[in-house]
């Protein structure tokens, strides 16, 4: 069985199929579980931690020299593909057979990763294994934290048998490297096959709370309301035209509307909306956070309209190791020289930024097509995967036989 078929979910216009494979839930297991054997199949030994994070090892002529990592993740969204997160983990165990079958014997440990709980789709936050791994989430909280359901991450470490196995002897990480699709259209647009990932933009999560008047419909004339949604559109069109001015790596993003006690026939006094602001650099991200906040008191002004922001997330932009991304250019170099790799900032947040808080780190991308990802019909070419493996192949070489 292939781990893809593990929670598969057949979608019109999808040439693959998509996946609904929650973190730590019985479907997770059994993709994990798969995963384990196929690497224990090639001699690699296993460490889980006491989050469920899994490691599989090969050993370095220096076995006592920290390892060398690869790794992401296996579990998916409600409605998630079969590249996110499955195809790095792949990925780095398809390098640990080709070491084998070549006979190459690394300097260094090379570890394979499986991080609990990345996409954040069941337990809240996102990245909440390698988060703990990090120091960045205490490891009491997230055994605490809860599903929708009340059930919590530590009950489904003991039901799935993690916690017999935990492991709390980390050997440590001396660099990190993370190979992943794109999850966006840049590659694909410029018809190159590989992305150098230079950082991860920061972004800041907010709740947005506008409060009017509510009124009836028909006798209350437009120009003495005090409408909260009719305020918010303004916020929500003014917010995207001006984060389109900022610059490249700017974005904004309003992905939730709540209109509380919604009827047909009343002008709403209340509209609460989720405001997802992302940059490059920290300076950059406070002026867009300036500038947004602005905007929306100054509609919220000329609308007679109450305002309330809280930030509920954030995350600081993650500029990636140089040498690492250097020793990515040289395996890109050997692996394929007719390749140009494009160098590019993540949208998107990824284990590897928290990772980057203890060890060196960098990623590889390949392209999605038309740029879908968290979709059931997201897709790359069997092409563009090979290549991204071979890279990352050569990256691990490369790393793990420096001292």
């Amino acid at each position: 069985m292939a781990i893809g078929e593990i929670g598969h979910v057949d979608v019109v216009g999808s040439k693959v199929g998509g996946c609904h494979r929650l973190a730590l839930t019985d479907k997770d297991k059994q993709a994990r579980d798969l995963f384990i054997k196929w690497a224990q199949d090639i001699g690699c030994t296993l460490r889980v931690d006491a989050v469920g994070n899994l490691f599989l090892r090969r050993k370095g002529k220096s076995d006592e020299l920290k390892p060398v990592m690869s790794g992401s993740h296996l579990d998916t969204q409600p409605t998630g593909g079969k590249f996110d997160g499955i195809y790095g983990c792949l990925a780095g165990l398809e390098a640990l057979r080709c070491l084998n079958e070549r006979n190459i014997q690394t300097l260094r440990p090379i570890e394979i990763a499986v991080w609990t709980n990345e996409e954040g789709a069941r337990f809240k936050p996102a990245m909440l294994g390698s988060g703990v791994y990090a120091g960045v989430f205490k490891l009491e909280d997230a055994l605490n934290t809860e599903d929708e359901s009340g059930v919590s991450l530590e009950a489904e470490l003991e039901r799935l048998g993690y916690s017999d196995l935990a492991d709390l002897d980390d050997p440590g990480c001396h660099q990190y490297f993370e190979l992943h699709i794109e999850q966006g259209p840049v590659l694909e647009r410029l018809g190159i096959d590989l992305g150098i990932v230079s950082g991860v933009l920061g972004v800041r999560w907010y709740e947005v709370e506008v409060t009017g008047r509510s009124c009836h419909a028909g006798p209350s004339p437009m120009d003495l309301r005090s409408d909260a949604l009719v305020g918010t559109s303004k916020m929500i069109t003014e917010l995207t035209d001006m984060t389109m001015k900022h610059g490249q790596d700017s974005r904004c993003t309003i992905g939730e509307l709540k209109i509380p006690n919604a009827s047909t026939n009343v002008s709403p006094g209340k509209v609460k909306f989720s405001l997802d602001l992302r940059e490059g650099s920290l300076d950059q991200l406070n002026e867009l956070e300036t500038k947004a906040f602005e905007t929306i008191h100054r509609i919220a002004y000329h609308h007679q309209l109450e305002i309330g922001i809280k930030e509920t997330w954030s995350l600081p932009p993650c500029p990636f190791d140089t040498k690492c991304l250097s020793l990515i250019q040289q395996a890109c170099e050997l692996s394929h020289p007719e390749v140009e790799p494009h160098s590019l900032v993540s949208g998107a947040g990824h284990d590897a930024v928290y990772i980057s808080r203890v060890a060196p780190t960098a990623m590889i991308f390949v392209p999605s097509e038309d740029g879908l990802s968290h979709n059931e019909c997201e897709y790359t070419s069997p092409d563009q995967l090979e290549k991204g493996c071979d890279v990352l192949l050569n990256t691990l070489i490369l790393a793990a036989n420096c001292d």
